[in-house]
């Protein structure tokens, strides 16, 4: 038994899913999940243990006794403050031991680490994709094979898939700028813009290097898909007429061709373009800008 502990593989497994396993308390835990023994009675959510039960309920409390003091957000429990402030200053205290990535949180570095380990447990049922959380497979769901979009923007009533889509989107009305730099009194509005500023202003943070050009990137993301070009490779295909891309983004930008929307204005004389590409021509050839 004491073996296990020097070792990752999996042994026992779930009666009732295809789940396995490292240490038999972990299956206990798993087990009650399924049987409902720790069974949220507000929503029905299960739980392994009776603490996290515990912690849950306090999502059904209306009382946030907790107040960020950079953006006033409140929260039911002081951990809750305490992780999201790292949203603010940038710190991720919990590190990869195989790489060199950080996280704020340690569910997000338990979920990384099933990278290294090649376990990819939630499957999709409608496509062949898999992914390392649950959460992972709902939003890959809800973004590829759902079209409802349930949250509105207050301010333009534009709709969204996601509530952390609309969230970004309201900062764009607000002017919000959440993230603040530890080192210097700078703020942004998107942790990217913060991790940039935080490589080239503070030397803090790993740039990705492509191995043929030698350009540096800030995000993993961006050299992936410059690495595509290079390499001429081109994943994403167009459903409409089987153009492909080499990243999802111009995918996107090119799919507003085959739909008759115009959702770039001209700043000059208020025209519409269904392309960001087409205002610059525009404002070059009919405004001199």
């Amino acid at each position: 038994m004491h073996q296990q502990t020097h070792t990752t593989e999996k042994v026992y497994s779930c009666p009732q899913c295809e789940k396995h396993f490292t240490y038999r308390g972990h299956l206990s835990r798993h087990i009650n999940i399924h049987s409902g023994k720790y069974k949220c009675t507000e929503c029905g959510k299960c739980f392994g243990k009776n603490r996290s039960l515990t912690a849950h309920r306090q999502i059904h409390s209306t009382e946030k006794p907790f107040e960020c003091t950079v953006c006033s957000k409140r929260f039911r429990a002081s951990h809750d403050l305490v992780v999201h402030s790292r949203t603010h200053s940038g710190e991720k205290p919990f590190k990869c031991l195989e790489c060199d990535k950080a996280f704020s949180k340690s569910t997000n570095l338990n979920a990384h680490m099933r990278v290294h380990m090649g376990d990819r447990p939630h499957k999709c049922s409608l496509c062949d994709k898999s992914f390392t959380r649950s959460s992972d497979l709902q939003r890959h769901n809800r973004s590829v094979h759902s079209s409802r979009r349930p949250y509105e923007c207050r301010y333009c009533g534009k709709l969204f898939k996601s509530s952390d889509v609309l969230k970004r989107h309201v900062y764009t009305h607000t002017g919000a700028k959440p993230y603040s730099c530890s080192h210097c009194s700078e703020r942004f509005t998107w942790p990217n813009q913060l991790k940039t500023h935080l490589l080239k202003s503070h030397d803090e943070g790993t740039w990705f290097t492509c191995y043929i050009c030698q350009k540096k990137y800030t995000l993993r993301g961006d050299l992936k898909a410059h690495i595509r070009r290079h390499e001429d490779v081109k994943p994403y295909v167009c459903c409409e007429c089987q153009k492909r891309f080499s990243s999802p983004v111009r995918l996107k930008c090119h799919l507003f061709v085959h739909l008759d929307v115009k959702r770039f204005c001209c700043g000059f004389c208020g025209k519409y373009f269904r392309q960001e590409c087409e205002v610059f021509r525009h404002c070059g050839r009919q405004h001199s800008y």
